[in-house]
């Protein structure tokens, strides 16, 4: 995977994580709310259906009121008051009913077939007595029970809410109740509204997710896109600046062959011709043919310093024998004896750490340098520093020239193009370069990493 892939593949993670988090977060908190929101809801619905119930029960009392506040107990009265009680309903499955304290049936309008029974032991499926727990309900002086009883319009056994209280004079247990289970289609009416909201909370939290992940990664093709393409320009910029110093370096060789060491061959190979004829003349001929090849000799000599100067410049060799150091001192000494200007170099530390494309970059700015200084900075006195530490080599070279605008100059089209081939040479190596110049004279400094 590449940098730039690794980069968004990082920054899309976190973003998508973070997504996650807040949505499982919202999803508990959801699920949370929607919880709590059910139990109100039932709460309520049961509050309601309690209150509802007491009234229910408030209403047939006091249909039968004057019959039981009579005081009479025979058992016509006892019939009509079973006859109004069991007049009164409401809904489909709304009635009431009547047991003895025994658990004896009296009354119960929707399912007739049970009246005259003992249902004292009568249990729902869960083994839960049903008419024991409503006579204890009534002996308590009335109240709520849940219970399982078949309702008379479905012939199934849901759950009931019953409300009973006692008939004492008469030994009685009067009550009603409301099946629940319209209760609990409503709750799963919440239910099923509740996990539809959450699905579709999920669903814009996943498309948002989904947009910033496209957006992230849209941006970043984008980006990756205009940085190839500027990478692509430096590209060719870089490869016709490299073509442009090879031809210039190449021109420059050319030129010292031709002005130095070819016309030096040249009157070298007239003098040894002209040396030849002389040999075969008369003795002072011969007297000065020796003196003839003696110059000869002198001149071969200048001319392998000549070979020696242009390969040094081409690649020292002491730069590969000896280190960075060494090679330094020795331009510094070169430097000095041909421009006059005299070169302080000081080393300290060591900088056999660093490698050798380092030391080639770091020599080479050098020479740069030193050749701009001559050019154009009119300075009396240079000095080189070089110095190793752990983490790297540092190269500060100082003169004390009339200065320059080197912002000015490195972006400029035309002219600095020898401090753009510093930096250059800095950044291939992953190194630091910086330059600072002022009425006072002017200081490179440049910095190659050990591992560089």
């Amino acid at each position: 995977m590449k940098l730039r892939q690794k980069v968004i593949f990082l920054a899309i993670t976190p973003l998508i994580l973070a997504l996650c988090a807040i949505a499982l977060a919202v999803r508990h908190q959801s699920v949370l709310l929607a919880e709590q929101q059910r139990a109100t809801i039932q709460r309520a619905y049961l509050s309601s259906k309690e209150a509802e119930l007491k009234h229910y029960v408030a209403l047939a009392s006091h249909s039968i009121a004057h019959l039981y506040d009579s005081g009479r107990d025979d058992e016509a009265t006892r019939q009509e008051a079973m006859r109004i009680l069991g007049s009164l309903s409401y809904g489909n499955d709304g009635y009431f009913f009547l047991y003895d304290m025994h658990g004896n049936a009296l009354m119960h309008p929707r399912q007739p077939e049970l009246v005259g029974r003992n249902l004292f032991e009568l249990r729902d499926q869960n083994g839960r007595p049903t008419i024991q727990n409503l006579l204890q309900r009534a002996r308590e002086g009335g109240g709520l029970e849940r219970y399982m009883w078949v309702k008379p319009s479905t012939h199934k056994a849901v759950e009931k809410l019953g409300y009973v209280v006692a008939l004492p004079r008469w030994g009685w247990m009067m009550g009603t109740g409301i099946y629940l289970d319209d209760v609990d289609q409503a709750l799963a009416q919440v239910d099923v509204q509740q996990s539809g909201n959450i699905h579709n909370t999920m669903l814009w939290i996943a498309g948002i997710a989904i947009a910033a992940a496209v957006a992230v990664a849209s941006s970043g093709l984008a980006l990756n896109i205009s940085e190839l393409r500027v990478a692509d320009a430096k590209l060719k910029v870089l490869a016709q600046r490299v073509v442009e110093s090879q031809e210039e370096e190449r021109a420059r060789l050319s030129r010292d062959l031709h002005d130095g060491i070819s016309q030096w061959l040249v009157s070298i190979k007239l003098q040894i011709e002209a040396g030849i004829i002389r040999l075969t003349g008369k003795p002072e001929q011969q007297q000065a043919a020796l003196a003839v090849f003696e110059h000869a000799a002198d001149q071969l000599s200048n001319v392998m310093a000549e070979v020696r100067r242009i390969s040094h410049n081409l690649r020292p060799a002491i730069l590969d024998d000896l280190g960075l150091a060494a090679a330094l001192h020795h331009l510094a000494k070169e430097y000095t004896l041909s421009s006059g200007t005299p070169v302080h170099f000081e080393a300290v530390g060591s900088t056999d750490a660093l490698p050798d494309v380092a030391n080639t970059v770091l020599f080479r700015l050098a020479q740069e340098a030193l050749t701009n200084i001559e050019r154009h900075a009119g300075a009396s006195r240079i000095e080189i520093r070089l110095a190793g530490a752990e983490e790297g080599v540092t190269l500060r070279i100082r003169d004390d020239g009339h200065g320059f605008d080197a912002e000015g100059i490195a972006q400029h089209p035309q002219r600095g193009i020898g401090l753009r081939n510093m930096m250059e040479r800095m950044d291939a190596i992953g190194g630091r370069f910086d330059i600072a110049s002022s009425t006072d004279g002017t200081i490179v400094t440049a910095f190659a990493a050990n591992n560089s």
